[in-house]
């Protein structure tokens, strides 16, 4: 019986692989995951297709690749809100984020950053954490909406500098982009890849990034670790998982295909382009960062009382 597992392993894939995403068409999961998914459908004998499903801040996708049988043929693109924050977030979760997917490695780094309205005084992180404290929740910050990780990071943000603002809750980064445009709000935590363009024109001004390093788009930027907040690090992400139980063949064959495409120089600058960094590693390096992720996120929503309903 072994045996005929091994070679039907072997053979994979005899038939189309579907990646669900857990968030609808344009979207950043979905542009970066149909990147890769049709250099794959190169490089494999059968095709690799992308399958939407939104809603319900992506648990029902994430339930749906959590319970799909660990063959190979269907994997989930995990990200930053739905294996990181959701499981803090989210009462009465259908998935286990640790327990229900083997990790098969991460995808994209996507780097958020604070953005201010040109009419703001201030023009650094320091100068935003003073004026902060001086003034406990008199500044407007606006986000992409309750726990999605332009809030999160925020709340990160000020929690890791002892500072309170005024969180100010849109229903997507457009809207709340839109009106730090018009300048009704001061404050924003953004992604690059939404910022870049109003960035380039003037329209809005670059504060500091999340990431650990500085981001390749905005090289002369800041990050909040090395202004105020020494070892800050919060951003979305994208990776790639299966259901627990999958075959470490599979596992090692699709880490392997993917980190080879992640690593060609066109992919990389096409990434960059689009406001993300690629983040080629192994299925154990993308399992212990997750986990790490669940672990921040559950303090951050608690010390911030961070939930949803649902």
């Amino acid at each position: 019986m072994a045996t005929i597992g091994a070679k039907a392993q072997g053979m994979w894939p005899e038939k189309p692989v579907r990646i669900i995403v857990p968030f609808p068409p344009g979207q950043a999961a979905d542009i970066f995951t149909r990147l890769y998914a049709d250099e794959l459908s190169r490089r494999w004998p059968q095709r690799v297709v992308v399958e939407n499903r939104g809603g319900g801040a992506g648990a029902p996708a994430l339930e749906a690749g959590a319970r799909a049988a660990p063959d190979g043929y269907t994997l989930t693109a995990g990200t930053s809100g739905t294996l990181g924050v959701n499981p803090s977030v989210l009462p009465r979760l259908p998935y286990d984020a640790e327990k229900d997917f083997a990790f098969i490695g991460n995808v994209v780094v996507l780097p958020l950053l604070i953005v201010a309205h040109p009419s703001f005084p201030h023009r650094t992180a320091a100068e935003i954490v003073a004026a902060a404290k001086a003034k406990p929740g008199g500044i407007d910050l606006a986000t992409a909406g309750p726990a999605t990780s332009q809030h999160m990071s925020a709340e990160l943000f000020a929690h890791r500098t002892g500072t309170k603002f005024n969180m100010v809750h849109y229903r997507g980064s457009a809207p709340a982009l839109a009106d730090l445009l018009a300048g009704n709000v001061p404050l924003m935590f953004d992604s690059i890849a939404s910022a870049l363009g109003n960035i380039q024109a003037g329209k809005v001004i670059p504060i500091a990034v999340t990431t650990p390093e500085r981001a390749p788009q905005l090289p002369n930027v800041p990050t909040i670790a090395e202004t105020v907040a020494p070892g800050y690090g919060a951003y979305g992400w994208t990776g790639l998982c299966g259901p627990a139980g999958l075959p470490d063949a599979i596992t090692r064959k699709v880490n392997a295909d993917l980190n080879a495409i992640l690593r060609e120089s066109a992919v990389q600058a096409r990434f960059i382009e689009l406001g993300g960094t690629a983040a080629p590693g192994t299925p154990d390096e993308f399992g212990a960062f997750v986990r790490r992720e669940i672990a921040q996120w559950r303090e951050v929503a608690r010390i911030a009382n961070v939930r949803l309903e649902g």
